[in-house]
């Protein structure tokens, strides 16, 4: 079976398109960035080869009638309908979707009012799936949340200590993001360790410019780092991560700030490049720390350290862990990052090994090491291809 998955960003159309039998092969993969804006192209990739095309793209219908015409022109398929299913990632299910879900228009309805929980991401997931609606609309369409792995989060662990009636009232809990990756790379350590899934105590570490943690308890989320809204966590990118919330007020007052200010400096102007003053890239950062620059190197501490303590509260709340898996950008290649996280857990009895973390190997940690260190590469668009196909089977 096709299958085409499609990642909706508010300016970009990232896609892939699978071809399922007994093994799963990328027949195509790209994106269309820039979209409405004066620098727009599309970049895809067929076999190893990439071709980029700058062209001017007017909005997201325009930028999916050129993929599908990329598609045919290279001949990867013969007509449009041998694509028998789009698979979309959704960002924000709240409580409504825990599953995997086919897209009707009551689907549809609910994602657009579930974007007040995720501005920046829900209405361009929402735009992707309405074009797909008109450009193919006999094929079907899934929706596979970010929010759906997280839905087994217990109560005691995604209630906030503010008033009840406002969960109640607004759905204010922890929903956490990543859940696809967070999945996909837990399930996948438990395939390389040949030992069962279900069995298994796993901390997955998204690492990324936007970053999230997750404990995962025999194949279930039990908690993780992101809440009600993906700012929430260890210090991001540009995104602050946990602070106390009184600052938020402090500096309103001082600054005499506004809250779309404010959102924007904690959303935009936080984390790696505020502490720096350099740059929210962990490579810039640490070509400067090896200079000697001394914020660089904090930004870099203080990123390690958050890391760390959820590492470490994830132990306690898991009562042991089995695995530790490092993903996504910083996750799969900031070898000197994972080396100060993981030396502070020589206490359980993990061992890394120095020459295969600078290597980015699979498993990082020394033969006799108790807990197993992962460098496990994600595959969201993979992950997104599978769940399709379960639901269009009807699995």
């Amino acid at each position: 079976m096709k299958i085409l998955v499609l990642n909706s960003g508010s300016s970009s159309l990232k896609f892939q398109l699978f071809e399922i039998k007994e093994k799963e092969h990328v027949l195509i993969k790209g994106i269309a960035d820039g979209i409405g804006l004066n620098n727009s192209f599309i970049k895809y990739e067929i076999e190893g080869n990439s071709k980029k095309i700058r062209k001017k793209i007017k909005n997201h219908r325009v930028a999916l009638k050129n993929v599908l015409g990329i598609i045919l022109d290279n001949r990867i398929i013969s007509l449009l309908s041998e694509i028998k299913a789009i698979g979309h990632r959704a960002v924000h299910g709240g409580e409504e979707f825990k599953k995997t879900v086919l897209i009707n228009d009551k689907v549809m309805k609910k994602i657009k009012e579930l974007s007040e929980l995720a501005p920046l991401h829900n209405p361009a997931n929402l735009i992707g799936i309405r074009v797909c609606k008109e450009l193919l609309p006999s094929v079907k369409q899934v929706a596979v949340f970010d929010t759906c792995f997280h839905s087994s989060i217990p109560e005691k662990a995604f209630i906030y200590g503010i008033p009840y009636k406002y969960y109640k009232k607004y759905g204010i809990r922890r929903y956490g993001f990543h859940g696809t990756s967070h999945y996909y790379v837990s399930k996948k350590a438990a395939e390389i360790l040949k030992k069962d899934y279900n069995k298994l105590k796993i901390i997955t570490c998204h690492l990324g410019n936007g970053s999230s943690i997750a404990a995962v308890m025999n194949g279930k989320s039990i908690d993780t780092s992101m809440g009600f809204t993906p700012l929430e966590g260890v210090v991001m990118g540009t995104r602050c991560g946990d602070i106390d919330p009184a600052i938020i007020f402090f500096l309103m007052k001082k600054e005499k700030l506004s809250v779309k200010e404010m959102d924007n400096i904690l959303n935009k102007k936080s984390g790696l490049l505020g502490i720096s003053g350099i740059s929210p890239d962990v490579r810039v950062l640490w070509n400067n720390e090896k200079k000697g620059n001394k914020r660089a190197h904090l930004a870099l501490d203080v990123l390690a350290y958050r890391i760390t303590k959820y590492i470490g509260s994830y132990i306690a709340s898991l009562n042991g862990v089995d695995a530790i898996v490092f993903t996504a950008g910083i996750g799969e290649n900031a070898y000197y990052l994972r080396e100060r996280i993981l030396k502070q857990f020589e206490y359980i009895g993990l061992r890394i090994d120095k020459k295969k973390n600078e290597n980015n190997e699979t498993i990082i940690t020394a033969k006799d090491s108790k807990v197993v260190a992962m460098v496990i590469p994600t595959n969201e668009e993979l992950q997104i291809a599978r769940e399709t196909l379960r639901v269009v089977k009807g699995n």
